[in-house]
């Protein structure tokens, strides 16, 4: 159970911040819902607080180092397919909220940007995988966002 104020991650949204905890009726029985406001653009959804798959805690600041692992690694084969391919398969693995499946597409779309221009859909998956992955990452270890995504940035010139 995570608390007031506590940042979580939203698959789908990205990093929110819980506001409060309702509770409301549905089909006959009381439901409480985390009501969170997500970070990137203050939105805020609701989500059951018995939910499995619907928040998670952000990544711990041990585990930071297994990302920028998987974004170093550049011996990795790209995905050559159709882009409408590409897309539907990152799409799946970003929506797992897995910030080690975001990096893996940030990956692959910062390759294939090195090889080919990127389609429109890809430029703005290529952005959003990047924002998901500097908004945890900073509010799991205080680093200001500024120098993880140049941190990012250096590791694809």
């Amino acid at each position: 159970m995570f608390n007031l104020g506590d940042y979580v991650v939203c698959p789908g949204h990205g990093v929110g911040q819980i506001c409060s905890v309702d509770t409301k009726e549905l089909g006959g029985e009381l439901k409480s819902f985390y009501i969170i406001r997500v970070v990137s653009n203050g939105m805020k959804v609701m989500i059951p607080v018995d939910s499995k798959e619907g928040v998670r805690a952000l990544i711990p600041t041990t585990e930071i180092n297994g990302v920028f692992k998987i974004l170093e690694e550049k011996n990795v084969k790209v995905d050559m397919s159709t882009w409408n391919r590409r897309h539907r398969e990152y799409t799946l693995k970003v929506k797992t909220g897995s910030l080690l499946e975001i990096a893996d597409v940030l990956r692959q779309l910062l390759l294939l940007k090195m090889t080919k221009k990127l389609s429109f859909g890809e430029r703005k998956m290529l952005d959003q995988c990047k924002e998901l992955i500097v908004k945890e990452i900073s509010l799991s270890s205080g680093a200001p966002e500024g120098s993880i995504s140049e941190k990012i940035d250096s590791l694809y010139p």
